[in-house]
């Protein structure tokens, strides 16, 4: 296997920032697997969640006993023994790879030697950005209001010396983050995005990405791929509502909200829902938006680093909706996300006891992806393979063997 690991390979490592369009470049690059591998590039893994697995396995983070999805110890190792067998050009693409420390990045560069690693980023202006989060926020079940959230991530935690210690600054104190990233790539080999201004052409982030891996933008079908949009008010309010009136994770442990709450109603029956408003930052608030804005502008120019857009993107846009709450929405559009909750979990729990009746979704054409759709078919057969991966060297050098074959069968197939 180590034929292939040659000084000319590179791997590009996509960061994050969350919530600055990296779902819907992650959803191009998967959906589009195999128009990728035709000019070159090849996605490590099977699926979107190998690379988050490997991101949380990097990060140290620790797994609870009740999660049935399996360990992901090894899983970071596993990945970038794959990303050393890809041949010319690699993808890992996870946002929360933006919250690595100094040492988590040095392993990540470390393990993928002798490649050439890029690291990318993609990063958004902090007025559209801060509502985007607090929304991300009441997804993994934060119960806080918009105006009790925003008013510690700015008059608390920006202010702090070591403000990366608070977990929005660590996925988006972006000088600091480059920084981090840095100390371990020459900064030719750093490239931010700016996440393109509200009313710019909708493939233009993708453009931008595609540029920066040198790979014709125009081959992927962008219809393939759903950008991971914001709910209405009303939504999020009832969201955020029920987050208050759920029990502690003592009793309903993350694993399970993600799966049912985030995924099933978030996700599935709330972000099709007509949008009434959108989440707008307080007028009060600009002036900081705006100097946040423009120190970072001042700072990626100075940088050296390698820009792929127009840093005036990075600048807040003129308000032109009037600014309200999420919890001044009415009762009555609250009540109708709440019905559409009830009944997506409903048939997602008909769909649960009752797997057959679930959609069939093939993985891709070919032999390849007919032996990874059966694969992921089986959550059995993926939870014991990976315990096994957890315990035992051998079987994660008999993973990246099984994927080096695989992708050997879709190269044939193309």
């Amino acid at each position: 296997m180590t034929a292939h690991r040659t000084a000319e390979a590179r791997v590009f490592l996509h960061i994050g920032e969350p919530k600055t369009g990296t779902t819907f470049i992650q959803q191009v690059m998967w959906s589009n697997r195999a128009e990728l591998a035709a000019q070159g590039v090849v996605l490590p893994g099977h699926h979107p969640q190998d690379h988050f697995r490997a991101s949380q396995d990097l990060r140290g983070i620790e797994k609870l006993a009740t999660d049935p999805a399996g360990p992901w110890t090894g899983e970071w190792d596993i990945l970038a023994s794959q990303a050393q067998q890809a041949g010319k050009t690699a993808v890992i693409s996870h946002e929360l790879l933006s919250a690595a420390d100094a040492g988590q990045a040095a392993r990540a560069v470390a393990s993928l030697a002798p490649a050439g690693v890029h690291i990318v980023l993609t990063v958004r202006d902090m007025a559209t950005l801060l509502p985007a989060e607090w929304q991300e926020t009441v997804k993994h079940r934060n119960a806080r209001s918009w105006e009790d959230w925003l008013g510690d991530v700015i008059d608390r935690e920006s202010a702090d010396d070591d403000r990366r210690k608070w977990w929005f600054w660590r996925v988006h104190d972006t000088m600091a983050i480059l920084r981090l990233w840095a100390g371990q790539v020459p900064p030719e080999r750093i490239h931010v995005i700016p996440t393109p201004s509200r009313g710019s052409a909708g493939g233009l982030l993708w453009e931008r990405f595609a540029t920066v891996l040198g790979i014709d933008p125009g081959r992927a079908d962008l219809s393939r791929a759903r950008p991971n949009a914001s709910l209405g008010m009303a939504e999020i309010e009832f969201l955020r509502r029920l987050n208050q009136a759920l029990p502690g994770r003592d009793t309903v442990p993350d694993w399970f909200y993600m799966w049912n709450v985030k995924e099933t109603v978030a996700h599935r029956a709330l972000a099709d829902l007509p949008r009434g408003g959108r989440l707008i930052l307080p007028a009060d608030r600009d002036s900081w938006a705006k100097e946040q804005s423009e120190t970072l502008i001042s700072g990626l120019r100075e940088s050296g680093y390698h820009i792929a857009g127009d840093l005036d993107d990075l600048r807040p846009p003129q308000a032109a909706e009037p600014v309200t709450s999420p919890s001044d929405q009415p009762a009555e559009a609250m009540l109708d996300a709440a019905v559409q909750a009830a009944a997506a979990l409903v048939v997602n729990q008909y769909q649960r006891e009752y797997p057959a009746a679930r959609p069939h979704r093939g993985r891709g054409r070919g032999l390849a992806g007919r032996i990874e759709s059966a694969v992921g078919a089986s959550p059995w057969f993926k939870r014991t393979v990976r315990e096994l991966s957890s315990r035992y060297t051998a079987v994660r050098r008999l993973r990246v063997m099984a994927w080096r074959a695989l992708e050997k069968t879709r190269a044939r197939g193309r």
